[in-house]
Protein backbone atom coordinates (compact mmCIF):
# COMPACT_ATOMS: atom_id res chain seq x y z
CA UNK A 1 0.00 0.00 0.00
CA UNK A 2 2.42 2.90 -1.24
CA UNK A 3 -0.26 5.04 -3.18
CA UNK A 4 -1.42 8.29 -1.79
CA UNK A 5 -4.48 7.73 0.76
CA UNK A 6 -6.53 10.67 1.58
CA UNK A 7 -9.12 10.44 4.75
CA UNK A 8 -12.61 11.55 4.20
CA UNK A 9 -14.00 13.01 7.37
CA UNK A 10 -16.53 15.19 8.50
CA UNK A 11 -20.15 15.40 11.28
CA UNK A 12 -22.88 13.67 10.72
CA UNK A 13 -25.20 15.16 8.08
CA UNK A 14 -21.78 16.85 6.59
CA UNK A 15 -21.87 15.01 3.39
CA UNK A 16 -19.28 12.59 3.41
CA UNK A 17 -21.19 10.00 1.27
CA UNK A 18 -22.11 12.69 -1.48
CA UNK A 19 -18.28 13.43 -1.68
CA UNK A 20 -16.63 10.01 -1.84
CA UNK A 21 -19.83 9.06 -4.09
CA UNK A 22 -18.64 11.33 -6.51
CA UNK A 23 -14.73 10.50 -6.45
CA UNK A 24 -15.82 6.92 -6.47
CA UNK A 25 -17.57 7.82 -10.09
CA UNK A 26 -14.02 9.08 -11.29
CA UNK A 27 -13.05 6.16 -10.64
CA UNK A 28 -11.15 6.27 -7.11
CA UNK A 29 -11.22 3.04 -4.74
CA UNK A 30 -13.22 4.18 -2.03
CA UNK A 31 -12.92 2.09 1.44
CA UNK A 32 -15.66 3.29 3.78
CA UNK A 33 -15.42 2.58 8.05
CA UNK A 34 -19.49 2.76 8.60
CA UNK A 35 -19.19 -0.19 5.33
CA UNK A 36 -16.97 -1.93 7.49
CA UNK A 37 -18.07 -1.36 10.75
CA UNK A 38 -21.29 -3.90 8.88
CA UNK A 39 -19.10 -6.17 7.40
CA UNK A 40 -17.20 -7.11 10.67
CA UNK A 41 -20.78 -7.78 12.88
CA UNK A 42 -22.41 -10.23 10.32
CA UNK A 43 -24.88 -12.68 12.03
CA UNK A 44 -22.88 -15.62 13.06
CA UNK A 45 -19.62 -13.24 13.82
CA UNK A 46 -17.55 -13.34 17.03
CA UNK A 47 -18.10 -9.80 17.12
CA UNK A 48 -21.50 -10.33 17.49
CA UNK A 49 -21.89 -12.57 19.85
CA UNK A 50 -19.47 -10.62 21.74
CA UNK A 51 -21.68 -7.13 21.48
CA UNK A 52 -24.46 -9.40 22.14
CA UNK A 53 -23.00 -10.81 25.34
CA UNK A 54 -22.43 -6.95 26.34
CA UNK A 55 -25.44 -5.16 25.30
CA UNK A 56 -28.33 -8.35 25.89
CA UNK A 57 -29.62 -10.27 23.12
CA UNK A 58 -32.48 -7.80 22.27
CA UNK A 59 -29.71 -5.85 20.59
CA UNK A 60 -30.45 -8.22 18.00
CA UNK A 61 -33.36 -8.23 15.14
CA UNK A 62 -35.20 -11.04 14.68
CA UNK A 63 -33.15 -12.38 11.52
CA UNK A 64 -30.09 -12.37 13.91
CA UNK A 65 -28.54 -9.36 12.61
CA UNK A 66 -27.55 -5.93 14.64
CA UNK A 67 -30.22 -3.52 15.54
CA UNK A 68 -28.50 -0.27 14.63
CA UNK A 69 -30.97 1.97 15.81
CA UNK A 70 -31.64 0.44 18.94
CA UNK A 71 -27.86 0.22 20.00
CA UNK A 72 -26.94 3.74 18.56
CA UNK A 73 -29.40 4.80 21.17
CA UNK A 74 -27.88 3.24 24.04
CA UNK A 75 -24.02 4.55 23.36
CA UNK A 76 -24.83 7.67 22.34
CA UNK A 77 -26.53 8.10 25.77
CA UNK A 78 -23.88 6.08 27.43
CA UNK A 79 -20.34 7.00 27.44
CA UNK A 80 -18.52 3.52 28.77
CA UNK A 81 -20.83 2.04 26.31
CA UNK A 82 -19.84 3.55 23.06
CA UNK A 83 -16.60 3.17 24.81
CA UNK A 84 -16.68 -0.65 24.77
CA UNK A 85 -18.00 -0.56 21.25
CA UNK A 86 -15.21 1.25 19.87
CA UNK A 87 -12.26 -0.66 21.39
CA UNK A 88 -14.24 -4.33 20.44
CA UNK A 89 -14.97 -3.01 16.86
CA UNK A 90 -11.74 -0.81 16.18
CA UNK A 91 -9.41 -3.61 15.53
CA UNK A 92 -11.48 -5.95 12.89
CA UNK A 93 -12.66 -2.73 11.10
CA UNK A 94 -9.12 -1.18 10.52
CA UNK A 95 -7.85 -4.61 9.49
CA UNK A 96 -10.95 -4.85 6.83
CA UNK A 97 -10.13 -1.27 5.85
CA UNK A 98 -6.19 -2.11 5.41
CA UNK A 99 -7.37 -4.99 3.08
CA UNK A 100 -9.20 -2.79 0.82
CA UNK A 101 -6.86 -0.19 0.63
CA UNK A 102 -4.48 -2.50 -0.32
CA UNK A 103 -6.21 -3.88 -3.19
CA UNK A 104 -7.15 -1.03 -4.27
CA UNK A 105 -5.87 -0.24 -8.29
CA UNK A 106 -6.81 3.71 -8.69
CA UNK A 107 -4.15 6.42 -8.63
CA UNK A 108 -5.13 7.64 -5.24
CA UNK A 109 -7.77 5.84 -2.52
CA UNK A 110 -9.96 7.43 -0.06
CA UNK A 111 -10.42 6.02 3.46
CA UNK A 112 -14.35 7.65 4.88
CA UNK A 113 -13.66 8.11 8.67
CA UNK A 114 -15.99 9.02 10.97
CA UNK A 115 -16.28 12.12 12.17
CA UNK A 116 -12.99 11.00 14.33
CA UNK A 117 -10.49 13.61 14.96
CA UNK A 118 -7.65 10.99 15.98
CA UNK A 119 -4.60 10.36 13.83
CA UNK A 120 -5.09 7.48 11.47
CA UNK A 121 -1.87 5.06 10.10
CA UNK A 122 -3.55 4.57 6.88
CA UNK A 123 -3.72 8.16 5.70
CA UNK A 124 -1.31 10.62 4.04
CA UNK A 125 -3.44 13.72 4.01
CA UNK A 126 -7.50 14.42 5.44
CA UNK A 127 -10.06 16.68 3.58
CA UNK A 128 -12.62 17.92 5.71
CA UNK A 129 -16.33 17.94 4.53
CA UNK A 130 -17.83 20.80 6.31
CA UNK A 131 -21.55 22.32 7.42
CA UNK A 132 -22.63 24.06 9.90
CA UNK A 133 -24.63 22.59 12.42
CA UNK A 134 -28.08 23.43 11.54
CA UNK A 135 -27.33 22.45 8.25
CA UNK A 136 -26.55 18.94 9.68
CA UNK A 137 -29.42 18.51 11.50
CA UNK A 138 -31.53 19.40 8.73
CA UNK A 139 -29.94 16.85 6.48
CA UNK A 140 -30.02 13.58 8.58
CA UNK A 141 -33.87 14.80 10.02
CA UNK A 142 -34.61 14.45 6.57
CA UNK A 143 -32.46 11.27 5.45
CA UNK A 144 -33.25 9.08 8.18
CA UNK A 145 -36.29 10.42 10.55
CA UNK A 146 -34.36 10.20 13.77
CA UNK A 147 -35.76 12.89 16.42
CA UNK A 148 -33.32 16.12 16.89
CA UNK A 149 -33.18 14.81 20.68
CA UNK A 150 -30.77 11.77 18.82
CA UNK A 151 -29.17 13.83 16.94
CA UNK A 152 -27.97 16.37 18.87
CA UNK A 153 -26.44 13.56 21.10
CA UNK A 154 -24.62 12.35 18.20
CA UNK A 155 -23.35 15.72 17.32
CA UNK A 156 -22.03 16.12 20.69
CA UNK A 157 -20.55 12.76 20.78
CA UNK A 158 -18.67 13.62 17.73
CA UNK A 159 -15.62 15.49 17.55
CA UNK A 160 -15.91 20.11 17.75
CA UNK A 161 -16.20 21.62 14.16
CA UNK A 162 -12.92 23.29 14.82
CA UNK A 163 -10.81 20.55 16.20
CA UNK A 164 -11.68 18.60 12.63
CA UNK A 165 -10.67 21.83 10.80
CA UNK A 166 -7.99 22.21 12.77
CA UNK A 167 -6.57 18.84 11.19
CA UNK A 168 -7.76 19.23 7.41
CA UNK A 169 -5.35 19.76 4.78
CA UNK A 170 -8.58 20.16 2.18
CA UNK A 171 -11.95 21.60 3.13
CA UNK A 172 -14.95 20.74 0.60
CA UNK A 173 -17.86 22.98 2.57
CA UNK A 174 -20.94 21.52 1.31
CA UNK A 175 -23.41 24.68 1.77
CA UNK A 176 -24.22 24.86 -1.96
CA UNK A 177 -25.71 23.02 -4.74
CA UNK A 178 -25.39 19.86 -6.42
CA UNK A 179 -23.65 21.09 -9.55
CA UNK A 180 -21.29 23.58 -6.81
CA UNK A 181 -19.86 20.25 -5.20
CA UNK A 182 -19.74 18.32 -8.50
CA UNK A 183 -17.04 21.50 -9.37
CA UNK A 184 -15.24 21.18 -5.90
CA UNK A 185 -14.74 17.38 -5.99
CA UNK A 186 -13.46 17.55 -9.82
CA UNK A 187 -10.89 20.13 -8.50
CA UNK A 188 -9.77 18.38 -5.79
CA UNK A 189 -9.89 15.24 -8.15
CA UNK A 190 -7.25 16.93 -10.44
CA UNK A 191 -5.60 18.01 -7.68
CA UNK A 192 -4.76 14.82 -5.62
CA UNK A 193 -3.67 13.54 -9.15
CA UNK A 194 -0.92 15.84 -9.46
CA UNK A 195 -0.09 15.36 -6.05
CA UNK A 196 0.47 11.90 -6.66
CA UNK A 197 2.30 12.31 -9.94
CA UNK A 198 5.00 14.36 -8.10
CA UNK A 199 5.35 12.33 -5.32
Amino acid sequence: MNQLIIGITGGIGSGKTAVSNRFQALGITIADADFAARAVVQPGSKLLSDIAAKFGQNILTDAGELNRPKLRGIIFADNDARRFLERATHGPIMDQLRSELTAATSPYAMLVLSAGTGQNPLINRMLVVDAPIELQQARVLERDGSDLETINHIIAAQPARRERLALADDIIENIGSEQALDDKVAALHQFYLDLNHHD
